[in-house]
């Protein structure tokens, strides 16, 4: 089932001090926790060495994802959580501090920017049902979208006018639908795509398979980056953020993409394996 031999397979997990696990198609799907996942924790522990988990998805706040992972008998810490929002909140801070931030996110990331300590920005005069363009003669910074499941046609025309105003554009992740049980529901980059069309303007990311992600990863837990491996279901995000970062990007089968995604993919997988339950299993031989 896998391109890899097995002595390759093996040598990637011991080359590895830390391994940063994508959730949904890869630790769990939906609400059910994947086969060997638990194990592979364990294995990882017994081996020495550390693991993170890091999810695109911006729609929920880490606290929530703890308690999910926790109702599956997987007990973490915040210190070992990280999603696109976390490293837009660094990145927002990192380089424009102070600036005014419009935000199309849930209240959970809303409620993270707050904490994070971003200046919010809020628009002064309400759009009239969404078909007023919004007051141009005070516009934020910057404007940064999130997976914004509360979605309005007042929130899009909002941050089309501040964009076409000048106002900088900024996304926290590039996933353009999100998984869910029968199917996908459109995600991050397709708002950013139809902003884009009304704008001409491109958006810049920052999740995975940005840089910005694993230097997070790597300020957040100092380990070097070349045993670092990323861990995923999909090529062009969990995978691609190792190979084209200085670290490791391997690829589960449990989620979107199948072997039969690889020879056309510019994106080539350090190591393919069935599910991190393998990985588990050949971390202790």
């Amino acid at each position: 089932m896998s391109m890899f031999d097995i002595e390759t397979k093996k040598k990637i997990l011991d080359e590895t001090d830390l391994f940063v696990l994508d959730m949904d198609g890869t630790f769990y799907l939906d609400e059910d926790i994947l086969d060997g996942a638990l194990d592979f924790l364990s294995a990882v522990r017994n081996a020495g060495k550390d693991y993170l988990f890091f999810t695109n998805n911006s729609s929920t706040s880490p606290a929530l994802y703890i308690e999910k992972l926790a109702r599956m008998n997987c007990h973490i810490t915040r210190d070992q959580i990280m999603t696109s929002g976390d490293v837009m909140i660094r990145y927002l801070n990192s380089n424009y501090p102070g600036k005014s931030v419009y935000l199309l996110g849930t209240q959970p990331l809303i409620d993270d920017f707050k904490k994070g300590g971003i200046n919010l920005f809020e628009p002064e005069i309400p759009v009239n049902e969404g078909f007023v363009p919004a007051d141009t003669t005070n516009i934020p910074d910057i404007v940064v979208i999130g997976f914004d499941k509360t979605l309005t046609y007042e929130k899009l025309t909002n941050a089309c006018t501040y964009i076409r105003n000048g106002a900088l554009f900024l996304a926290t992740h590039l996933d353009i639908n999100c998984p869910v049980k029968g199917g996908f529901i459109p995600d991050c980059g397709m708002m950013c795509a139809a902003i884009t069309l009304s704008t001409g303007k491109e958006p810049r990311y920052v999740g995975k398979p940005f840089s910005e992600t694993v230097d997070m990863v790597i300020d957040k837990t100092g380990f070097d980056r070349e045993k670092i491996t990323f861990v995923g279901d999909r090529l062009y995000t969990d995978v691609a953020t190792g190979v084209k970062n200085g670290a490791k990007g391997v690829l589960v089968l449990t989620g979107e993409a199948g072997l039969e995604d690889i020879p056309g993919s510019d994106v080539k997988p350090d190591a393919v394996y069935e599910g991190i339950g393998e990985m588990g299993k050949l971390l202790l031989r």
